[in-house]
């Protein structure tokens, strides 16, 4: 990986410089302490360019800080220990037309104060060394706020991954999102409160639901106008513990159901529904945002500023496929489980009042509460 992450000898260390006198007396030069001021010149010269030779080498490790996952991430931990004011950010990273898009959502977590790290998880392997580093550099030079920044080159492409536990988390809280998807921080924060209310409850803005067919007599994928059962990994916001519960608990049958995720490449925010739901016997919670915006969202396609590569990037843009690889996958979670233990939430919790009621003022319909 980085340079930065090397043990080897430092160009300055004092051997060096005594090899490099000692290699001068073998030559028949005089030693530094027995030299003219000429020769001492000569060894300030020699100074001067291993210290310009530093320089360079020390920049170059200031800017590369891709790092290495954790090597035994399911170590247990007292995740009821870890604090509770300040949340973590996992952002899933994969495309590189991404990038530029990317950057303005981390500047945007990291505007809030109650975030206190975030991760970039970077899940394409071909993506080169140079690149990387130059995002990182972008990402923590141009992010306000004091929260933490890492960017992580993911061992493996599996979606498994964005819920491997990390021992440098320190909030028990975390945000799992998507590299498309921008929230205004007062949205966040209201997210954030909310859970802080049900910490065992998924909460999130993007949901979806599972439900019978009874003509086919199969379990589905689908969106009921009423009620959801599904979180999405757009903005799921959970406790730290369940990340431990996905990757390294529930024996073979839940070591199955990673493998599904991953010959399907697609379902992992299903199957932590399935487990979320299966520990607290009831059904996540969808809260209301102010300014929420998904760049992978097909109806994007109304304005000619998105790229399109953007827009296609993920998974989720071939929908009637998707619909089905999703349905398949809650068949195939239900057959190991052998039970359903999704379960329906109904309604959302929102911020403010304003958003049930329009009024009408000077002509036009605006939110009762708003001037």
């Amino acid at each position: 990986m980085c340079a930065a992450e090397d043990d080897g000898p430092s160009p300055t260390s004092q051997s060096e410089f005594q090899f490099s006198s000692t290699r001068d007396s073998d030559a028949g030069i005089p030693s530094a302490s027995a030299s003219s001021e000429a020769d001492m010149g000569v060894i300030s010269v020699r100074f001067s360019i291993w210290f310009v030779f530093v320089v360079i080498f020390v920049t170059d490790l200031v800017f590369c800080r891709t790092l290495s996952g954790d090597p035994d991430p399911c170590k247990q931990r007292e995740y009821q220990k870890l604090r509770s004011d300040q949340i973590t950010v996992l952002i899933n990273g994969y495309s590189e037309f991404r990038i530029p898009l990317l950057q303005t959502i981390v500047a945007s977590y990291s505007s809030s104060s109650i975030v206190s790290s975030i991760l970039v998880l970077w899940g394409n392997s071909s993506t080169p060394d140079q690149l990387l580093d130059h995002l990182y550099q972008n990402l923590t030079q141009y992010s306000p706020g004091s929260a933490s920044i890492s960017l992580i080159q993911q061992s493996s492409s599996s979606l498994n991954a964005r819920f491997l536990p990390r021992s440098s988390v320190d909030t028990r809280a975390v945000l799992i999102c998507d590299d498309d998807v921008e929230i205004d921080r007062r949205s966040l924060e209201f997210a954030f409160s909310v859970w802080k209310s049900n910490p065992d409850h998924l909460v999130g803005t993007f949901v979806r639901s599972h439900g019978f067919d009874l003509q086919g007599k199969e379990w589905i994928y689908t969106v009921h106008p009423d009620k959801y059962s599904i979180v999405l990994t757009k903005f799921m916001m959970m406790k730290q513990d369940y990340l431990f519960e996905y990757s390294c608990k529930g024996g073979v049958e839940m070591e199955e159901m990673r493998m599904i995720v991953d010959r399907m490449r697609n379902c992992e925010d299903i199957l932590m529904n399935f487990v979320a739901a299966d520990r607290l016997r009831a059904g996540p919670i969808m809260v209301g945002a102010e300014r929420v915006r998904d760049w992978g969202d097909a109806r994007n396609e109304e304005e000619q500023v998105v790229d399109e590569r953007v827009r296609d990037a993920g998974l989720s843009s071939r929908r009637v496929e998707h619909r089905k690889r999703r349905g398949k996958c809650i068949r195939e979670f239900h057959r190991v489980m052998g039970k359903m233990p999704l379960m329906y939430s109904y309604g959302k919790v929102v911020n403010s009042v304003g958003e049930q009621g329009l009024c009408r003022k000077a002509g036009k319909l605006v939110f009762c509460d708003r001037d």
